[in-house]
């Protein structure tokens, strides 16, 4: 009985080992990014992260952009066209979404690149990924007197500090 307790406690301390050396990779990782909280906190709250060597922290990374991107169309797509009347801002919002479901699209290309290990590749693809929010905002701009929506801003930033970690992250493959 002694013995299995012992192997039991061997199996308990090299587990959570493992967890605190991976932990130590994710704090590691994240220190090269400029949003380390954001980071820290995308990273930790999926399980899968306890797992992952460097590249996978990245997919993690990128499926928490998809997310958001999606998550954006889809905020666009029907909440708010169902909410206005004006022609104009139909006419943008519509523009954002064909935006934001690109940005999900070039992190899409950007997984398969970092499955080919084409970490350059996967690079542009999220500098694209995190552009697309700046255009829609831009697209407002064209409109003088169209304001651009709070919650609309607030996506945009949210996906722009989203790709830049990623990036950092896949720049860290790079070298």
């Amino acid at each position: 009985m002694g013995s299995l307790s012992f192997f039991f406690l061997l199996v308990l301390l090299h587990h959570s080992h493992f967890i605190t050396a991976n932990s130590d990779l994710i704090k590691k990782t994240c220190k090269n990014t400029n949003y380390y909280d954001l980071c820290l906190s995308s990273l930790k709250a999926n399980a899968s992260s306890s797992k992952a060597d460097t590249r996978g922290l990245a997919v993690i990374m990128i499926g928490v952009g998809m997310a958001n991107a999606n998550g954006t169309y889809t905020y666009l797509s029907s909440q708010l066209l169902s909410e206005t009347n004006d022609t104009i801002m139909k006419k943008v919002l519509k523009e954002c979404a064909y935006k934001y479901s690109n940005a999900n699209d070039a992190l899409k290309d950007s997984l398969v690149e970092l499955d080919l290990m084409s970490f350059d590749y996967a690079s542009v693809q999220l500098s694209a990924a995190k552009d697309y929010p700046n255009a829609c905002h831009n697209a407002f701009k064209r409109f003088p007197g169209l304001a651009y929506p709070k919650e609309l801003a607030s996506h945009e930033i949210s996906l722009e500090r989203i790709c830049d970690v990623a990036s950092s992250i896949v720049n860290v493959l790079v070298w």
